[in-house]
């Protein structure tokens, strides 16, 4: 059965890795879901986050291949419960509605949004939470009028206390 697992490699290249990490998935028909890349708590070392929708059993494998092939330090992979996660999101919408609409405050509060900008024509609102509550925000918004959005790729930590030691 598939799953959404969370991938996290660490590696020195990042340009590189990028290129062997897509014809890898290419060649298998791994769909990436959400991929990032950032520097991380050691120093030289990127920290690669690549969510995907897989078996078990396809996924140890991908792990150590990652590991043995493209060389990197390590190569982790978690489910859902065993991390923590999130992604940002930007939502354009116009000011009059920010201004003018007693149900905007409610959605404000209930979602904890924040006013990251407002323009005469526009205000732009950050959020932060999962893809589902992220979508369900996307999706009231829509009727009120969103001109735009846009939302990260996935970062996450290990639930676990311990973090990677080179």
């Amino acid at each position: 059965m598939k799953n959404e697992f969370t991938l996290t490699i660490y590696s020195e290249d990042q340009i590189r890795l990028i290129s062997k990490l897509s014809s890898m998935f290419l060649r298998k028909q791994i769909q990436i879901l959400s991929l990032n890349m950032s520097i991380c708590e050691i120093e030289n070392m990127y920290r690669h986050t690549i969510v995907i929708n897989e078996t078990l059993d396809q996924v140890i494998n991908l792990t150590a291949q990652i590991e043995k092939v493209i060389e990197v330090y390590k190569c982790y992979y978690s489910l859902n419960e065993e991390i923590v996660f999130k992604q940002t999101a930007l939502f354009k919408i116009p000011t009059a509605l920010v201004m003018q609409d007693p149900e905007t405050e409610v959605l404000f509060k209930e979602n904890d949004l924040k006013i990251s900008e407002i323009q005469k024509e526009y205000a732009v609102l950050q959020a932060i939470g999962t893809d589902d509550e992220i979508v369900y925000l996307t999706e009231k918004l829509k009727p009120l009028g969103l001109i735009e959005f846009v939302k990260s790729s996935r970062i996450a930590l290990s639930k676990s206390d311990k973090g990677f030691c080179v």
